[in-house]
C-alpha cells in the first residue's frame, strides 16, 4: 500500500514541506503532541525536520571518505570493500555511494530526517540538478532507521528521460534486476509536453508500523502475500 501523489508547478522541496505538515499533523493528532514512542526509544515530529545531502550523510558516518574524494571512483571501490559489499565490475560511482548509504548511514537516521540530493545515475526518473547534473533533485525521508517516503522533482525532458531509460535497459540486460525498461509511451506523452512536477510515494505500511509501535511490518499489512502452496 503507497500514498502517491503528484504536484504541478512545484518541486522536491515543495514536497518536502508537504510531507513535514503532514507527519507533523498526523502524529499531533494521534498523540495530542508531537511525539510518538516506537520499541522504547521516543520520536519527535515537530517541525522543521533535520535535511541533509546524501554526501554530506556519507561522510558524516565514513571516515575513510571525505567531501574532496567522494566522487572518486577508487575510493569509494576501496570504502565499499571493507565493508563486505559486493560490488560488481563497472558499476558507477554514484551506484557505489548509494550502496555505502545505505549500509552506513541508514539505520543511524532515527529521528524524522530528510536525504537529499541523490546521484543521478540511480534515480531515473528525477530532474537532474541545475548547478551539479551529477545530482537529481530528490529526497527520501527516513525515520527510525527505516525509509518512508520517496520523492523528486519529475524529469520532463524527453531526450534526457529517453538517454536514461537505454541506459537502464542496458543495465537490465547485464544482471540489474531492479533496472528499469524503456517506456515507449512515456517518452512519447513528454514529447507533446509536461509542465514542471514534483511526485512522491510514502509507505503506508512503515508509517503505520511506525504510528503503532509494531515490531515487524508484517503485523500491519492490509494485505499479506499469499505463500504458494507446496
Amino acid at each position: 500500500t503507497m500514498l502517491e501523489f503528484y504536484q504541478a508547478y512545484s518541486n522536491y522541496e515543495d514536497l518536502m514541506d508537504i510531507t513535514e505538515n503532514l507527519l507533523s499533523t498526523l502524529v499531533k493528532n494521534l498523540s495530542d503532541d508531537f511525539a510518538i514512542d516506537y520499541q522504547g526509544s521516543s520520536y519527535d515530529f515537530s517541525k522543521p525536520f533535520e535535511r541533509i545531502t546524501l554526501h554530506d550523510a556519507v561522510c558524516k558516518y565514513n571516515d575513510s571518505i571525505k567531501s574532496e574524494n567522494i566522487d572518486d571512483l577508487q575510493t569509494l571501490q576501496n570504502c565499499a570493500e571493507s565493508l563486505g559489499l559486493n560490488i560488481k565490475s563497472g558499476t558507477t560511482a554514484g551506484k557505489i555511494l548509494l550502496e555505502i548509504f545505505e549500509k552506513t548511514v541508514e539505520p543511524k537516521l532515527l529521528k524524522p530526517t530528510f536525504v537529499t540530493s541523490f546521484p543521478a545515475d540511480v534515480s531515473p526518473l528525477a530532474r537532474r540538478n541545475s548547478q551539479n547534473s551529477t545530482l537529481a533533485d530528490r529526497f527520501e525521508l527516513f525515520i527510525a532507521g527505516y525509509e518512508i517516503a520517496n520523492g523528486f522533482s519529475e524529469l520532463n525532458d524527453s531526450e534526457d528521460q529517453a538517454q536514461r531509460f537505454q541506459e537502464q535497459v542496458a543495465e537490465k540486460d547485464s544482471g540489474d534486476k531492479e533496472a528499469m525498461y524503456y517506456d515507449s509511451d512515456y517518452i512519447r506523452a513528454l514529447e507533446y509536453g509536461m509542465p514542471p512536477a514534483a511526485g512522491e510515494g510514502i509507505g503506508v505500511d512503515r508509517l503505520v508500523m511506525l504510528l503503532t509501535d509494531a515490531a515487524s511490518i508484517r503485523d500491519v499489512l492490509l494485505f499479506p502475500l499469499l505463500k504458494p502452496e507446496k
